[in-house]
C-alpha cells in the first residue's frame, strides 16, 4: 500500500523519467547563457586586440617620440662620459649594487673609454633621427629602444618619468608598423604600405592599456596623500621654488580655485582608465590630459615629460580625426571606418 502511494502515476504509454536524465537535459539550458557570455567576451577580446587598424595614429606618435628621443640623445652627448663612462657620475660597480638586478643589460657597460661611449651615444642619436623621419623604421625603433634601456640601466639616477614614458612608446613603435605612414619608408614603398593591419592595432592597444595602468596607479597613490583630499596638493607644487619655473604663488589668494583644480586633477587621473574609452567622455579626458601635462611642463620645468605624456595620449586619437585635422592626409590610401580604433 505504501509503495503504491509513493509512486507518481503515469499513463499507459508514458515512461517514468529518471531524475538523472532530467538533470542532464536541464544542464544545457542552464549553461547556455554562460557559454553565450564567454563567446561574446572572447569575440570582444579578439576585436579589441586583433582587428586591423589604420597605422596613421602610430605614425604620428612615431614622429613625436622620435623628436623627443633625439633631444634626449643630444643631452646625453653633451657629456657622454659623465653619463655613461667608466669614470662617470655613477661607477659601473655602483650601478649593479644600486639596482640589485643580475639580469640588467646596457651596451654602455662594454664601453671602456670616452670614444666608445661617444660612438654608442652617436648610434642612439642616429637611430632616433631615423625613427623620426621613418627611414629603416623597424630597425631604428628596435635600436632606439635598446639605446633607451641601455641609458636607463647604466645611469639609473638620471632616469625619470620622461625615460619611462619613452620606453612605453618605443615598445609600441617596435611592435607595430610605425613606418607605414608619414615616413620615408612609405614614400619609397608606394601606396600599398599604409594598409590597415593587426600589428598596428596591437601596437596602439599596448600604448593605450599601458597608459591606463600608469594613470590608475599614479592616481591611486595620490589617494593616500592628505593634501589631495583637502585640495591643497597643487599649491604645494606651485610654492616649491626648486621646481618652479612660473611664479604661481598668486593663487594663494584663490583657495577655492586651487581646491577645485586639485580635485579635478585627482578625479581625472583616477577615472582615466575607465572614462577614456567611451566616445562621449574621451574628448574631455584628452583635453584634460593636455592641460595637466602642459601645466606640469610650464609650471614645473618638466616640459619634455609633459610632451612625452601628451604623445602617449595621442594613441586615443583616431585616424579619422587626424585626417580631419590634417587636410593633406585626406588624399591618403583608401581606408574603412572599421579600421579606426574605438
Amino acid at each position: 500500500m505504501t509503495s503504491t502511494m509513493s509512486r507518481p502515476r503515469t499513463g499507459a504509454g508514458e515512461r517514468q523519467r529518471d531524475p538523472a536524465e532530467t538533470t542532464a537535459t536541464a544542464t544545457p539550458a542552464a549553461t547556455g547563457p554562460v557559454r553565450s557570455w564567454l563567446a561574446d567576451w572572447a569575440s570582444a577580446w579578439n576585436g579589441f586586440w586583433f582587428a586591423a587598424a589604420d597605422p596613421l595614429p602610430l605614425a604620428v606618435i612615431r614622429i613625436a617620440t622620435g623628436l623627443i628621443l633625439s633631444w634626449s640623445c643630444l643631452v646625453w652627448l653633451l657629456d657622454p662620459e659623465a653619463f655613461f663612462g667608466p669614470r662617470g657620475w655613477l661607477a659601473p660597480g655602483d650601478v649593479w649594487r644600486l639596482n640589485d638586478q643580475p639580469w640588467q643589460w646596457s651596451w654602455f657597460f662594454v664601453a671602456d673609454g670616452p670614444n666608445a661611449v661617444r660612438v654608442l651615444g652617436g648610434i642612439a642619436l642616429v637611430a632616433a633621427v631615423l625613427l623620426t623621419v621613418g627611414l629603416a623604421t623597424p630597425l631604428a625603433a628596435v635600436v632606439s629602444l635598446a639605446a633607451l634601456v641601455s641609458a636607463a640601466n647604466r645611469a639609473p639616477l638620471n632616469t625619470f618619468g620622461l625615460d619611462d614614458t619613452l620606453g612605453l612608446l618605443l615598445i609600441g613603435l617596435a611592435v607595430g608598423p610605425s613606418g607605414a605612414r608619414l615616413s620615408v619608408d612609405s614614400s619609397l614603398a608606394g601606396r600599398g604600405r599604409g594598409a590597415a593591419s593587426v600589428r598596428a592595432n596591437v601596437a596602439l592597444r599596448l600604448i593605450q592599456v599601458h597608459l591606463c595602468v600608469v594613470y590608475f596607479f599614479s592616481g591611486s597613490g595620490k589617494l593616500f596623500g592628505g593634501s589631495w583630499w583637502d585640495g591643497t596638493a597643487l599649491w604645494g607644487a606651485a610654492a616649491n621654488i626648486q621646481y618652479r619655473t612660473i611664479d604661481l604663488t598668486w593663487t594663494a589668494g584663490l583657495p577655492l580655485f586651487v581646491n577645485a583644480v586639485t580635485l579635478v586633477t585627482l578625479f581625472w587621473e583616477v577615472a582615466y582608465a575607465a572614462l577614456i574609452w567611451p566616445r562621449l567622455t574621451r574628448p574631455l579626458f584628452l583635453a584634460l590630459a593636455v592641460a595637466v601635462h602642459l601645466g606640469i611642463g610650464l609650471a614645473m620645468g618638466m616640459m619634455e615629460f609633459g610632451l612625452a605624456m601628451i604623445t602617449a595620449n595621442l594613441a586615443f586619437v583616431s585616424a579619422a580625426t587626424w585626417r580631419w585635422l590634417l587636410p593633406a592626409l585626406r588624399t591618403s590610401p583608401r581606408h574603412s571606418p572599421r579600421t579606426d580604433l574605438a
